[in-house]
């Protein structure tokens, strides 16, 4: 068990977990709005080349909504196959490997152009976290993750790393199982019942109630109120805006 955290630096809810495992894009990194971007690039060109029946299903793949519900947390293939049937399309196994296959290299494209910030809310809570003695995992449906982390420069604030590489390599089963958050868990040598989660989609959240974590930390940069009371639904026992909220002085809701 790690020591406790000092009084003061973290916000009370996080003083009795003895572990963090944080969700990559969207909580740690600003890349979530670039994968958003890529997936609807992809999607609208599926669409256009290939319209739905329905017309009400053609319109474009929306980067809020749309990537909450299909994409966000999940691997490209599951989020690619979630999106195209919620539009109802019977899309073959070689369709959905097309589309994911394209917004990779979208999405690619589009970070070596623009790179990628940690956010500076994540970074305070983590070293934080660090100063406190409580091990930290950055885990990802992503095979970027790395790649990521180290752009931002923030790979060597935690103490371990899955990725999506890692998961394939390990055969976990993807969000909304709780697989991934269990590894990560593990390598740092603390059960679920003792470590938190911290998530921004809607499957993340539901991976960690799976999970058994003690506690599943939902973060809404949206910051609209469907988007919370969504997170919540779906098993985050609270919603902040910014991670900054959870050290001291923060009033998560």
């Amino acid at each position: 068990m790690t020591a406790p955290a000092p009084e003061g630096s973290l916000a009370p809810v996080l003083r009795d977990v003895d572990a963090v495992v944080f969700d990559t894009d969207g909580v740690i990194t600003e890349s979530a709005t670039v994968h958003a971007a890529a997936w609807k690039e992809a999607f609208d060109a599926y669409l256009r080349a290939h319209p739905p029946a329905d017309p009400a299903a053609r319109r474009p793949f929306d980067v809020r909504d749309d990537y909450l519900r299909h994409v966000d947390g999940r691997s490209r293939l599951d989020g690619a196959a979630a999106f195209l049937a919620a539009r109802g399309v019977d899309a073959t196994p070689e369709t959905v490997q097309e589309v994911a296959a394209a917004k990779e290299r979208l999405f690619t494209d589009r970070l070596r152009e623009q790179g990628v910030d940690a956010y500076p809310g994540t970074v305070r809570l983590v070293r934080e976290l660090r100063a406190a003695g409580v091990p930290r995992a950055a885990a990802s449906a992503s095979r970027h993750a790395g790649e990521l982390l180290s752009r931002a420069g923030v790979l060597d604030l935690f103490d371990a790393l899955v990725d999506g590489g890692e998961a394939a390599r390990l055969g976990l089963a993807g969000k909304p199982e709780p697989d991934l958050f269990l590894e990560a868990a593990a390598r740092l040598g603390v059960p679920a019942g003792r470590a938190a989660v911290v998530e921004d989609a809607l499957a993340g959240v539901e991976a960690g109630r799976r999970g058994g974590f003690a506690l599943v930390v939902g973060v809404d940069r949206a910051a609209g109120e469907d988007t919370a009371a969504r997170l919540l639904r779906h098993g985050a026992d609270i919603v902040v805006r910014d991670l900054g909220e959870l050290c001291a002085g923060g009033e998560p809701k």
